[in-house]
């Protein structure tokens, strides 16, 4: 397999984009080689620019439910187009989305899109402190919630990927906010409430997906549930990579744990680039122009974007049970990974959640990000190349969660399995 295109490719943007990417895990960093440039998506695979085809279990990180270029989709966002790319006024469609998306969750009441996950996350948390009148903040080591300042403080996905869990150029004063617990240690949560009286939130993702795919404890949920409450801080469920993969409602509604506050991404832009986050009504009148907390976009709740999100909320609405499709899928796939691992003496813990599925090369369970670190890294790096060669793209990061969308078949996912099955034995036979 000839990536001789992709590797001109990458030359020239190095010398105009820093690292030659525009966000830093694409860089393949952590699995060696040159990253691949992508010419065209199709259902479930990609095409570089050297013409290979692999089937594709990243899926844009997510956004692709229903795989790449699905029809209803696309001609909901050419239809979107010919009426205009951008007014910076209010249409419909951000009020039809977000009729969806409250429909949808039983936490939201009312809904502010913008433009992206980290944005939306951002916005949340300016939103709890306003509300509580609150400054500190908890966050779980290795959840990423974007690269806003006070939230890249041991952070997973990319950051944690380079072994830098925080970054130059975040001033100590941003992040002496930022109080840190362990992924589904609630005694870790209780210290830090015991260090401040002055915590606004608490931040997780219900669903870990940025130290690979680490679900929390419904226990461990309820808990801090209460905790907040005997607090009085506020809980965000950061459901920007796992709202709308893993359930059709939200986290919520498969761990009985209701959130004040829910930030979402992906899924709801279909594509296209979109974040929101949402509360009942008494915490969102808190923001401007109700209230007194400032947040602003100009191109937020943008009609293309709005039009793409919509189109696919409702075929995922009008499909729901395609998530347990999904799921039995993902199930499939990585448990046939593990059984070809076994066979070769390699050790993998597994998991999914609706079409997300992670896989660690652990000789235990991961349970939080000190657990995933344990992960046989270069046997992920060894792997990652293998499954490219045999036309298979998976997550450039053993600190990243996989996908699937309805365009992967289960023939594909059996070829996948044999094909991994191969790999293991090249890389245990040297």
């Amino acid at each position: 397999m000839s990536t001789e295109a992709s590797k001109k490719a990458f030359e020239e943007a190095q010398g105009l984009i820093p690292g030659g990417v525009d966000s830093p895990v694409r860089a393949f960093k952590s699995v060696g080689g040159t990253p691949l440039f992508i010419q065209e998506g199709q259902g479930g695979y990609l095409i570089d620019i050297d013409g290979n085809k692999y089937v594709d279990y990243v899926q844009s990180w997510g956004p692709l439910i229903f795989g790449h270029r699905d029809e209803s989709i696309e001609n909901a966002i050419i239809d979107a187009v010919k009426h205009g790319l951008s007014f910076g006024a209010p249409t419909l469609a951000e009020t039809e989305l977000a009729k969806l998306v409250v429909e949808l969750f039983d936490s939201i009441d009312k809904v502010r899109f913008v433009s992206s996950g980290t944005e939306a996350v951002m916005s949340a948390i300016r939103l709890a402190r306003g509300y509580t009148g609150r400054d500190d903040i908890v966050k779980f080591t290795g959840c990423y919630h974007g690269h806003s300042d006070s939230l890249l403080v041991e952070a997973g996905s990319g950051a944690a990927t380079f072994g830098n869990p925080s970054s130059p150029g975040v001033p100590a004063d941003f992040t002496k906010h930022t109080l840190l617990a362990e992924y589904n240690n609630i005694e870790s949560v209780k210290k830090c409430f015991a260090d401040s009286s002055n915590i606004a939130c608490v931040i997780i993702e219900p669903i870990a997906g940025n130290m690979g795919l680490v679900p929390a404890d419904k226990e461990f949920l309820h808990e801090l549930r209460e905790l907040c409450d005997a607090n009085g801080a506020l809980l965000i469920f950061d459901e920007v990579m796992s709202g709308f993969r893993a359930t059709l409602r939200g986290a919520e509604s498969i761990t009985g744990v209701t959130p004040d506050i829910v930030t979402l991404g992906k899924v709801i832009g279909g594509g296209m680039p979109v974040g929101a986050f949402g509360a009942r009504a008494e915490i969102m009148a808190k923001l401007s122009p109700e209230g007194p907390v400032y947040q602003a976009g100009t191109l937020s709740g943008n009609p293309v974007a709005m039009a793409a999100g919509y189109a696919a909320l409702t075929k995922l609405k009008q499909n729901s049970r395609v998530i347990d499709v999904l799921n039995s899928r993902a199930a499939r796939l990585v448990e046939g990974m593990q059984t070809a691992a076994k066979e070769c003496g390699i050790t993998m813990q597994i998991d999914t959640r609706g079409s997300m599925f992670g896989f660690f090369f652990n000789e235990n369970p991961v349970k939080n990000f000190h657990d995933a670190t344990q992960s046989d890294a270069k046997l992920f790096a060894k792997f990652h190349a293998g499954m490219l060669q045999e036309g298979y793209y998976f997550a450039c990061s053993l600190y990243e969660t996989g996908f699937i969308s309805t365009a992967t078949t289960d023939t594909m996912i059996e070829e996948t399995i044999s094909a991994s099955a191969r790999v293991f034995k090249e890389i245990t036979n040297g």
